[in-house]
């Protein structure tokens, strides 16, 4: 098996024909380019750590198909243990990189699949477990990066995707050739698509039979023919662009991606069908995916790490760690922290073996956890801000700095506590600023809020799993209640 470096893993995207279109243009060098680059660089260093001996046992794994040494990211789950080193590394890849590192959905992909792939061949006869199986040796072997597809742009969201008025608004099965299919339609939001080799597409909600074009999953490379991806915009994106940009950036060196991925009658080869009008199959997929997702959000707490020492930091440029107020904010951030943190092992160590031998989270845990995710982040950031003050958004700019009208005044009056540096002052509110409202923030704020499905998806799963009948009946025996009293 194949564990690349960093290097390896950016000289192998370079060797793709991704087509990628950036303010209209269609991008020459995908890959290093000023404004994709940082989620390029962060997503290496999912394949750096698997080389450094000191992380090595949360980043490799052995495949239980093969006995070999692969990255993680391409593992199935066999125990309670896995699901717990996995979040390990997902907190540690936000400390390490304060911005998405981008492989996540590919390895929840894999685990949702394997498991619903089984449970439908035993139903139907299929042979779609199997093709996974042999798909996952290839992205074990090669140690792809994988993007895991699932949200569709949904269109008239009171409409099935069956009744809307254009077809495209879900991805669907064009036409069934005796050797494949032919896809057509778009997946939305999808993090770190162009730094992926493969994407690997499911369905996006639960189907009924009329929607049966829609029960759809399969895998094809990044370059495949007729698969084109739009970037989406950030906020402060380009400021990556203005020459010698650093401190303005906040992070200079890593970042993430979010893009609208075309598929423009895709050809698919039967092995690598996964699901084919399956549509009763549909909802089982969904709802694992996005439970193995919402476990993910450990990832948060990595960055809320960086975050809260950010914040800290920004206090003793200040000169005021030691007010009682400034560490009750700092001490409230970490509680945040933490509290997702907890959701995210508690949903791990709960988890279970499925059929086919791999494990699931603690569904209701998991969206226990996403439900948090989607409000903790947003405090933590605006306790950030509270302790970083006004100079944050109001700071004059690098070059301002390093002018030489300009830049003595800017020495002079942004200067903070005595013996400090104004220029260690300037990065430490970038960063803020970055994972607050700049481009990290996309992933850190408002991916928090809608990755995984947005914050009412969970609430239904609660509902769902929540047990209340099972917990009006525990109150009945306690309070001894007759329900036959009851008209």
């Amino acid at each position: 098996m194949t564990l690349m470096t960093g290097k390896e893993y950016i000289e192998s995207l370079k060797k793709l024909d991704i087509k990628v279109y950036l303010f209209g243009e269609l991008v020459k060098d995908p890959i290093d380019h000023p404004i994709i680059r940082p989620s390029t660089n962060s997503v290496a260093m999912t394949y750096d750590l698997a080389h450094d001996p000191e992380y090595e046992d949360l980043l490799t794994t052995k495949s239980h198909l093969t006995g070999e040494k692969i990255n993680r990211f391409c593992h199935i789950h066999q125990s309670t243990e896995d699901l717990i080193k996995k979040i390990k590394m997902q907190r540690l890849l936000g400390q390490k990189t304060a911005s998405c590192f981008q492989r996540c959905v590919g390895m929840d992909a894999f685990n949702a699949i394997y498991s619903t792939t089984y449970e439908m061949d035993q139903e139907y006869g299929t042979n779609y477990h199997e093709r996974f199986k042999e798909y996952l040796l290839l992205c074990q072997k090669n140690d792809w990066t994988v993007d895991g597809a699932m949200t569709d742009p949904k269109g008239d969201r009171s409409l099935a995707p069956s009744k809307q008025e254009d077809p495209d608004m879900y991805v669907h099965i064009k036409e069934i050739r005796e050797d494949g299919i032919v896809v057509r339609g778009a997946k939305s939001h999808q993090t770190g698509s162009i730094n992926s080799h493969e994407h690997l597409i499911m369905p996006t909600i639960a189907l009924g039979e009329d929607d049966a074009d829609y029960a759809v999953s399969f895998a094809v490379p990044t370059d495949a023919e007729g698969v084109f991806m739009i970037l989406g915009r950030q906020s402060c994106d380009t400021r990556k662009l203005e020459e010698g940009a650093d401190i303005d950036l906040g992070n200079n060196t890593f970042g993430g991606h979010e893009a609208l991925v075309i598929f423009d009658d895709v050809f698919v080869p039967n092995e690598r069908i996964f699901m084919c009008k399956e549509w009763k199959y549909a909802g089982m997929l969904v709802e694992r995916f996005a439970g193995f997702h919402r476990q993910s959000y450990a990832c948060k707490t990595g960055v809320g790490d960086v975050l809260i020492g950010a914040a800290a930091l920004a206090a003793d440029y200040n000169g005021v760690p030691k007010a009682s107020h400034i560490k009750d904010k700092i001490i409230e951030m970490q509680h945040l922290n933490e509290t997702m943190w907890a959701c995210s092992l508690a949903c791990s160590a709960e988890g279970s073996k499925t059929a086919s031998g791999g494990y699931l989270i603690d569904m209701l845990l998991a969206n226990v956890c996403k439900q948090n995710v989607t409000r903790f982040p947003y405090e933590i950031a605006r306790l950030a801000e509270d302790i970083a003050g006004g100079l944050m958004v109001t700071m004059p700019s690098e070059k301002d700095f390093k002018d030489e009208v300009t830049g003595p005044w800017v020495e002079k009056f942004l200067k903070g506590k005595v013996g400090t540096s104004t220029e260690n002052r300037m990065r430490v509110l970038r960063l803020i600023e970055n994972l607050s409202l700049g481009t990290a923030a996309v992933g850190y704020r408002t991916e928090s809020m809608h990755g995984a499905g947005s914050p009412q998806a969970q609430r239904i799963m609660i509902a769902r799993q929540g047990n209340l009948e099972a917990k009006k009946e525990m109150a009945r025996k306690i309070a001894h209640v007759d329900p036959s009293k009851d008209k």
